[in-house]
């Protein structure tokens, strides 16, 4: 087991100016990042990923699809050679990072509704997205983590059984799921049940408390949560997502209108600390 902080609590960019930030966070004990890909290109994170490499910082990455320009699931069949295009982008950006990985909601377009539930249509141009995504990400050996949003963000995948079972449709190697605690709490009825749900399919995992602030300061059942990992044989990355209102825009998306925690140092310091000790009484 890895244990990641993912940097959107500070920045959507991240570049040499954050070296003294992520030289605290290998301080702390983390042993990786989670880095955001929104711009940029990929000799930008080929310099930042030899950055990394020196602090001594692992890294996973995080994407969305922009616009609906770029919609994997729009009728547009420029949409979606541009949605394409833009995930083979983040890929390259990723294996110029080194990182293995790359998850987030890339699937749909973040924060957008119809009015309705997902039709057959878009399920179908969704499949091939990801069948034609999960190749160019094979090749650049790099994995896909789809995360599935509560209903307020999203309304394509939004719980466990419907990302599973999406998955199992996909049917690629290198397109997996990612479960998060913080769309678990509000989506699932059974939130551990549902780790055991995606399971054959969970690349990464988010650790994320209920009101988004200090992991172990809020009332997801953690206990239960890490025994159910533990249980299941997950290894991989534990990332804490946390976020405040640096970024003005995301806090708008995320809906983060006050602080929840009194600093974000005491967001990775804690919670570090909560993971280790979570995980160890597993």
């Amino acid at each position: 087991m890895k244990i990641g902080f993912n940097l959107l609590l500070w920045t959507g960019h991240v570049g040499d100016e954050h070296r003294p930030l992520l030289r605290a966070i290998r301080k702390a004990g983390y042993d990786g990042v989670e880095v955001p890909m929104f711009h940029g290109d990929p000799d930008h994170y080929a310099r930042l990923g030899g950055m990394l490499d020196e602090i001594g910082l692992e890294r996973t990455a995080v994407s969305i699809m922009p616009s609906l320009d770029k919609s994997p699931l729009s009728s547009d069949s420029q949409a979606r050679k541009a949605a394409l295009d833009h995930a083979k982008w983040f890929i390259d950006c990723c294996a110029a990072l080194g990182a293995p990985m790359i998850g987030g909601p890339i699937h749909s377009v973040h924060g957008h509704f119809t009015g309705n539930g997902p039709t057959a249509a878009e399920r179908k141009r969704g499949i091939s997205f990801h069948r034609k995504a999960g190749d160019y990400a094979a090749r650049k050996n790099v994995l896909l983590a789809l995360e599935a949003l509560n209903r307020f963000e999203c309304y394509f995948l939004t719980t466990m059984q419907g990302l599973a079972d999406y998955l199992d449709e996909v049917d690629h190697p290198a397109v997996g799921g990612m479960y998060d605690t913080f769309h678990a709490n509000i989506e699932e009825a059974d939130p551990i049940k549902a780790i055991r749900t995606i399971r054959p399919h969970m690349f990464h995992v988010h650790i994320s408390e209920n009101d988004r602030g200090i992991p172990g300061k809020g009332h997801i059942d953690w206990a239960s949560t890490y025994k159910a990992l533990k249980a299941s044989k997950y290894d991989g990355w534990l990332t804490i997502e946390a976020f405040g209102r640096s970024l003005p825009a995301l806090a708008a998306a995320t809906r983060v209108w006050r602080d929840f925690f009194p600093s974000p140092e005491s967001v990775y310091r804690d919670g570090i600390k909560h993971i280790r000790k979570g995980w160890a009484s597993a």
